[in-house]
């Protein structure tokens, strides 16, 4: 994250929302003179009930505590989302920002490992805040296996050359997982957080254009296609769930419905990977996959 984002967070986020809306679709006339897409600062400001002036003011940094009332009544402007409003909010009252512990040097407990290992037929992952693979089981290795970053959900989505071939659906897979990123960065003071932005901006144009949309979005549950190596197309779903005990990390569970093809697959899959396994002694933890390469 840049230090003019950094400076000014709620600034960024209006220009990045204003920009996704169409006018047309609030009643207003699209005009032939816009320079920008979306609407402009003073359509958004008539929409919200605010002077003009005010919302510049807002969207340069030069008002940082715009009122409850006010920030929903933008958020309305924008047609912003019950989870993107809540975002907004924070930006408006921020919390004192909090040291973030690296994901890698986060600990996993001994009692949620033995819980994955023993979901044989399902696949596991425990990820860190910013979709680096904790820890996982059996199946939830041999789910994402085979890739240059295979440990790191985020990069592999963006940076692996076999991104696009195993998920069906990239493109909404990418924006899912930048609109994650963003929610999984709030409050906290992390470089590495840092870092993992500037890397991806760097390497991958279509990472720096939807880290420009400010979409939000936490990782709960959907459903997912992936185009796996040894067994095929998968169909699967998947639920999140929080670790109250390690607010940062998330247990994600996936499943095929019953009976389908996904779920012989995975079956086959499980099967695979059990072999594997007992075979070449797998870790559970990230470790055991191979190196990721950060050049």
């Amino acid at each position: 994250m840049d230090r003019v984002e950094s400076d000014n967070p709620i600034g960024q986020y209006l220009r990045a929302r204003r920009r996704l809306v169409r006018p047309e679709d609030l009643g207003l006339a699209p005009g032939v003179r816009r320079r920008v897409p979306g609407l402009r600062r003073e359509e958004v400001a008539m929409l919200a009930g605010v002077s003009t002036d005010y919302y510049v003011r807002l969207e340069q940094g030069r008002e940082r505590r715009p009122s409850a009332q006010v920030v929903d009544a933008i958020a309305r402007a924008l047609v912003l989302d019950e989870e993107a409003t809540a975002y907004l909010r924070r930006l408006a009252a921020p919390a004192p920002r909090r040291r973030r512990r690296a994901g890698r040097n986060q600990r996993v407990s001994e009692g949620l490992l033995r819980i994955m290992d023993g979901w044989q037929h399902l696949p596991a992952v425990i990820l860190g805040p910013y979709l680096d693979v904790l820890a996982h089981n059996d199946l939830g290795r041999a789910l994402f296996a085979g890739h240059t970053y295979s440990d790191d959900l985020m990069r592999l989505v963006f940076l692996d050359p076999d991104a696009r071939e195993f998920y069906v659906d990239w493109d909404r897979a990418a924006l899912n997982a930048v609109a994650a990123l963003r929610a999984a960065a709030g409050d906290a003071d992390d470089p590495s957080l840092t870092r993992l932005v500037g890397e991806l901006s760097l390497r991958s144009e279509p990472f720096r254009r939807l880290w420009a949309r400010h979409d939000i979005g936490h990782k709960t549950h959907e459903t997912k296609r992936l185009r796996h190596p040894l067994v095929g197309e998968l169909t699967l779903s998947y639920e999140t769930l929080t670790v109250n005990a390690t607010p940062d990390q998330q247990l994600v569970v996936y499943h095929a419905e019953p009976g389908s093809p996904s779920a012989e697959a995975l079956a086959l899959l499980g099967s695979l990977a059990a072999e594997s396994s007992q075979d070449a002694g797998q870790q559970r933890h990230p470790a055991g996959w191979p190196p990721r390469p950060r050049g």
